[in-house]
């Protein structure tokens, strides 16, 4: 399941489409599920639908003639962050995390917070990097060795965090990539991000 980028504005649905291109030349099954978007709701809101999305999509899978075992969700930009808050849910066994922030009290301190409205305690709630430990499953998280250093410095933070609690997870920079570009490593068959998507799949069936 991939979770678009923006909390409060996204490209069309068709763009990010294709970035199923990849999994899906190696039979990975691929859902796109979107969210209201600020200020129209609170981030709270946005994770709880982000669940409830998944929870609706598990049980759809049997009909689909899908297992209902095998979801791993992924995103990018605030979908990334997403990614890191739905890894809690009980359908999701894996998940793979691009070019995210794991901690909002960056955001909450500019001007960004304009549409988030985020105050403290809904900062902390959502930062899974200021949460004690987390959720054991294996996690995945990349970032572009051209972003923005805040981004950088996040995705490897949140790595860290994770480490240091024993909890599954690798990390990586892609040499050369940037915000954007980086999600050509998804669009590709043999992209890296698609590679590190079937070693997840592997890792959960195997």
């Amino acid at each position: 399941m991939f979770i678009h980028g923006g909390y409060w504005q996204t490209r069309a649905k068709e763009v990010f489409t294709i970035f199923a291109e990849g999994p899906m030349a190696h039979g990975i099954n691929v859902a796109l599920i979107g969210y209201t978007l600020a200020p129209d709701a609170t981030l709270d809101d946005i994770v709880a639908e982000i669940h409830a999305g998944i929870d609706f999509l598990a049980g759809q899978l049997p009909a689909l003639g899908a297992a209902s075992d095998g979801i791993v969700v992924s995103g990018w930009s605030a979908g990334g962050h997403l990614t890191s808050m739905a890894l809690s849910n009980a359908h999701v066994r894996a998940g793979m995390a691009i070019s995210g922030i794991y901690d909002l009290e960056p955001i909450r301190h500019s001007y960004l917070n304009e549409k988030l409205r985020l105050d403290e305690a809904a900062s902390r709630r959502n930062s899974p990097m200021m949460q004690e430990g987390g959720t054991a499953k294996p996690l995945s998280l990349v970032v572009g060795s051209a972003e923005l250093p805040l981004l950088r410095k996040q995705t490897a933070d949140f790595a860290g965090h994770r480490a240091r609690y024993g909890l599954l997870v690798t990390y990586e920079e892609i040499a050369g990539a940037d915000h954007f570009t980086i999600m050509n490593q998804m669009l590709a068959p043999q992209g890296r991000i698609t590679t590190l998507i079937r070693q997840l799949f592997e890792r959960i069936v195997g």
